[in-house]
């Protein structure tokens, strides 16, 4: 697993949203943007990062920065989860682990004691021109709205 670094182009990429909408990365072309990587829908960790990031939506519009979640769950869960907790910015239903792996997110992880494959929590700050400026390998995941704030000095 090689995650992205800094200074390295965002990869292009498509896919639906939890509307069944087709989203790609020339969607977020010209703005500030940040992808986040999550484990899975409706688990403690990925609900409070969510609703940080919803909670935070309107400073990081203000500042013109648009949000992406990205996880392998489907389409419905997609929905039920952005439902559920009111989320205001798109999900991407990546199934295949296409934009995954592209990002380099999919990797050996353990808990208790057991070692698995799945998606790290990592969240990538990317510029106007596709360039990343931020890595973000350990979100804070109740604070994390305010933590890319802090990263882009804007709080």
């Amino acid at each position: 697993m090689k995650i992205l670094e800094v200074g390295e182009t965002a990869p292009s990429f498509e896919g639906v949203n939890q509307n069944n909408e087709k989203i790609s990365s020339d969607d977020y072309v010209g703005s500030k943007w940040v992808i986040y990587f999550y484990p899975k829908d409706n688990t403690p960790g990925c609900t409070a990062q969510a609703c940080s990031l919803r909670d935070g939506y309107d400073a990081l519009r203000n500042h013109g920065i648009k949000v992406l979640g990205v996880s392998a769950d489907g389409v419905k869960s997609h929905d039920k989860f952005a439902s559920k907790f009111d989320l205001p910015f798109a999900l991407l239903a990546d199934e295949d682990k296409e934009v995954i792996n592209k990002f380099g997110v999919w990797g050996p992880k353990k808990f208790m004691g057991r070692e698995y494959e799945g998606i790290h929590r990592v969240s990538f700050v990317i510029d106007e021109k596709g360039v990343i400026t931020h890595v973000i390998q350990k979100p804070k995941t109740k604070d994390h709205a305010n933590e890319i704030l802090g990263l882009l000095n804007l709080n």
